[in-house]
């Protein structure tokens, strides 16, 4: 089993420290948010408004759009085979606040699926609104204002769940503790690509 540390680091006069504010161990290409002591889980937010894309298709059941993205409520949740707890388990999220894409809706089950297209169905207590992603890019700025020429405030590494605060056509405000900052829509997951958040 190999065990690899990912972070988020504040950037300040060149120097780079590892934040209190997110670190977390990467265990067999899953990430698990680990807290420093005394910073907690970070506050709880609303959910951004939503301009939505045009979307043909809708959820059967809540009438929102598919596929649409929402996050992990708990520390954990069962994807199981099919929308009923007589399905077999086929996938154990574990992840507090992960992002997940609804891609379908049946009763009181949603189908999710994850960064890498794991998934299986889930009870709809088990997720939450509040918008998060999950940063795919090795080391990803976070910068002050949304333009490539604006100074880095931040990094964060893969695997590393941010809250989305809001999002344009090219760069989304994030925020991980107290650190907030501005990245390019290609360095995470949890956007769909023509989905702008105000």
């Amino acid at each position: 089993m190999r065990l690899q540390a990912f972070g988020l680091w504040a950037v300040s006069g060149g120097a780079r420290a590892l934040s209190a504010a997110c670190v977390g161990v990467m265990l067999t290409g899953a990430a698990v948010p680990l807290w420093a002591a005394g910073a907690g889980p970070t506050p709880a937010v609303s959910a951004p408004a939503v301009s939505a894309p045009a979307v043909s298709e809708r959820g059967a059941v809540t009438n929102l759009p598919l596929p649409r993205f929402v996050s992990l409520k708990g520390n954990e949740g069962n994807a199981r085979r099919g929308p009923s707890l007589e399905h077999r388990i086929d996938w154990v999220f574990r992840h507090p606040s992960m992002p997940l894409k609804i891609t379908a809706e049946y009763e009181n089950w949603r189908r999710v699926e994850d960064v890498d297209g794991e998934g299986g169905w889930v009870h709809y207590t088990l997720l939450s609104g509040v918008r998060t992603v999950i940063v795919t890019a090795d080391k990803a700025e976070m910068r002050a204002d949304p333009a490539i020429a604006a100074p880095v405030v931040a990094r964060a590494e893969a695997g590393a769940i941010l809250h989305l605060v809001s999002c344009g056509p090219v760069w989304c405000d994030l925020r991980a503790g107290n650190a907030q900052g501005w990245m390019a829509r290609g360095d995470f997951w949890g956007v769909l690509p023509d989905e702008i958040l105000e």
